[in-house]
């Protein structure tokens, strides 16, 4: 290699910043998008970890008072109006429907068992919507983010090419800037979909397992509700 190229290409700065410094308005526009998308990921990973470790933790302790051998609506009227996690909000609204079945005179209103059903059925549907809120972005991150990244490789590598042919020079200090600065955005794109792909498949799977445990509570607690109609 040509001595004076050598020296030129050993003077370039290849620091992730330079690079991004060098890289053009449309290729910096692509490593902001996919550096915010990758912050964004991770802030949603952290904050569901959390939501789920105390998902369970509350389903644990309310299903201990809930076997304790404690009259129901003892249980329900300690509680209160306004339950503090999912387990109790389900039952409450079982235990609310239950109780607004009786008429006056204690005799239930015909088709209380489907009414109760119905209406722990449409808690639980609450509550798994708000442990799967965030996990369509990291799906949507895991499949776009390579593609976003490689359209900015080739932004890159097209503008690495027009500035081969303004300067008519083909030397490696000319040319590697142009193509490592293109990518680092096949490298931010990837940096960004690995993580929300492995956590998307992680976070589903404890999701699901979760509001399992919310369907088998209700069905649990309406073979309660089914025994003492039928007595």
């Amino acid at each position: 290699m040509d001595p004076q190229t050598l020296a030129a290409a050993q003077e370039i700065d290849f620091s992730l910043i330079a690079l991004f410094a060098r890289a053009t308005l449309t290729v910096k526009l692509v490593m902001l998008m996919l550096i915010g998308a990758s912050f964004w990921s991770w802030a949603i990973i952290i904050r569901k970890f959390l939501t789920y470790r105390l998902a369970r933790r509350e389903a644990a302790i309310f299903d201990r008072a809930f076997w304790s051998g404690e009259p129901l609506d003892e249980l329900f009227d300690a509680i209160g109006p306004t339950p503090a996690g999912a387990s109790q909000r389900i039952f409450a609204a079982g235990m609310s429907e239950w109780r607004r079945s009786h008429r006056q005179d204690g005799e239930l209103i015909a088709g209380a068992q489907a009414r109760i059903d119905r209406s722990m059925n449409v808690a639980i549907a609450k509550e798994t919507e708000v442990l799967n809120a965030g996990l369509p972005f990291l799906a949507t991150v895991g499949s776009t983010a390579p593609f976003v990244g490689l359209f900015g490789t080739v932004w890159g590598i097209k503008a690495a090419f027009e500035e081969i042919a303004i300067s008519q020079n083909t030397s490696l200090a000319v040319v590697a800037p142009g193509i490592a600065e293109a990518l680092l955005a096949t490298g931010l794109g990837l940096l960004a979909a690995i993580p929300a792909v492995i956590f998307y498949n992680k976070l589903s799977s404890d999701a699901d397992r979760i509001a399992a445990g919310y369907d088998a509570f209700a069905d649990e607690f309406a073979t309660i509700i089914s025994r003492q109609l039928d007595a």
